[in-house]
């Protein structure tokens, strides 16, 4: 009896004792400045965290609301660290020099008053399959180019394709459209998250600002403003995390056009030595539709701001937007890659044949596109050289679909 007696007053002991806080989704994100550990969790209280075996109190980044009954945590990661856990869960840290890098974009499921995307059928919306396959790549780092959340609005009623799935800026849609289907790839290596036009204040950019925005958030309540450029180094060659979500595709105000160029004038600053490329939601240029002499895609105002500031060192650009994928060479501009088509609704009338298109007096010399299938990108760098790279375009099979070579600002693409 006094046996028995002891193991409940122990058991009694444990349960009162202030539990540990578990996570429901952690990660490793590049911010300004670094790297950080991001958590989520709905205790209240932010779970335990330790870096090189060493406890280290997470702190605090949003409390929680009724739209989002979720705590967010945050912990700077010091460079030179070797091992981080969270929960008693390892999370990998960066490498020294990326080798091999995984990029995708759109992969919401699209839910508005004219489209209604099947969230409930895995054929529809293949995003959570998608990103078991990806994970399984083993990348170095990951990439995403923004646009997560695309439930915005209730589904139509008897529509048994979205039926029951959340809608707005809020926890429920968030971790509908990106946490949980999206968990593996958070999981297998450190992200560099983009924002994208459906992450702007006026759609998704409460959700953005508490759980994924690179910078402190300042109001709880509130939603940031699109932030400064920043650099990532990816061991030879730097990544500049550009935020260009409210860059309108069309007419422009001259302040947008200021704005830009000296954002585009600041990347040799941020980045000294080496090659760059830039990750931005928004193309520079690329094609959603070409008919009839019309060219739908491009991005006029962000063509304008770069084309006489983009300094010479960038090679490449990294984008989503449009909801394919395509690899874009030019004479003397960076190569334009697009992968956009890993989860939202597809834009089956982009171009496969891209050659001799001419984008905002620029004209398409090599590459290639791909339209109607979901996929992703990998990039697995060749050799020493820190700018030549290998470019797949695979389905979520892992299939590859598309073989391209980049090499300083020159593409050579397979044909498919």
């Amino acid at each position: 009896m006094l046996r028995l007696l002891r193991s409940a007053i122990a058991g009694a002991a444990l349960l009162a004792t202030p539990a540990q806080a578990q996570s429901l989704y952690r990660w490793a994100q590049y911010v300004p400045g670094g790297l950080e550990a991001r958590a989520v969790t709905r205790d209240d209280q932010c779970p335990q965290a330790r870096i090189d075996k060493r406890a280290t109190p997470m702190r605090v980044r949003a409390e929680r609301t009724d739209a989002f009954p979720v705590l967010v945590c945050a912990l700077t990661i010091p460079r030179g660290a070797k091992a981080l856990e969270i929960d008693g869960e390892a999370l990998p840290l960066p490498k020294a020099r990326a080798n091999h890098i995984l990029v995708l974009g759109d992969t919401g499921c699209r839910v508005t008053r004219l489209v209604n995307q099947s969230c409930n059928d895995p054929a529809d919306w293949p995003f959570a399959a998608g990103a078991k396959t990806e994970a399984g790549t083993a990348p170095d780092v990951i990439v995403h180019v923004g646009d997560m959340l695309y439930r915005e609005k209730p589904c139509r009623p008897f529509n048994g394709g979205c039926a029951d799935t959340p809608n707005g800026d809020n926890w429920a849609a968030w971790e509908s459209d990106f946490f949980a289907p999206g968990k593996p790839l958070l999981q297998a290596a450190p992200i560099v998250m983009v924002r994208g036009n459906h992450e702007i204040c006026a759609r998704g950019g409460k959700g953005w600002s508490r759980l994924l925005d690179p910078y402190p958030l300042v109001s709880a309540s509130g939603c940031l403003s699109p932030g400064a450029p920043f650099a990532v180094d990816l061991g030879g060659l730097s990544l500049v995390v550009m935020d260009v979500s409210a860059a309108s595709d069309g007419s422009w105000r001259d302040n947008q056009l200021a704005r830009y160029r000296s954002q585009f004038q600041s990347l040799g600053k941020l980045a000294p030595e080496g090659p760059i490329w830039l990750a931005m939601h928004r193309p520079v240029r690329a094609a959603a539709a070409a008919a009839l002499g019309l060219m739908i895609g491009p991005n006029k105002l962000l063509a304008r701001a770069s084309d006489s500031a983009m300094p010479g060192r960038v090679s490449a650009i990294l984008s989503g937007h449009i909801h394919t994928f395509q690899a874009l060479g030019f004479e003397t501009l960076p190569v334009q890659l697009v992968s956009g088509h890993s989860g939202a609704e597809l834009h089956w009338t982009a171009p496969n044949d891209v050659k001799g298109l001419v984008m905002e007096e620029a004209t398409v010399i090599s590459g290639i596109g791909h339209s109607g299938v979901h996929g992703f990108v990998t990039l697995t760098r060749e050799g020493a050289d820190a700018d030549v790279w290998r470019v797949e375009n695979r389905d979520f099979s892992g299939k590859r679909l598309n073989l391209c070579r980049m090499a300083k600002r020159k593409l050579d693409c397979e044909p498919q």
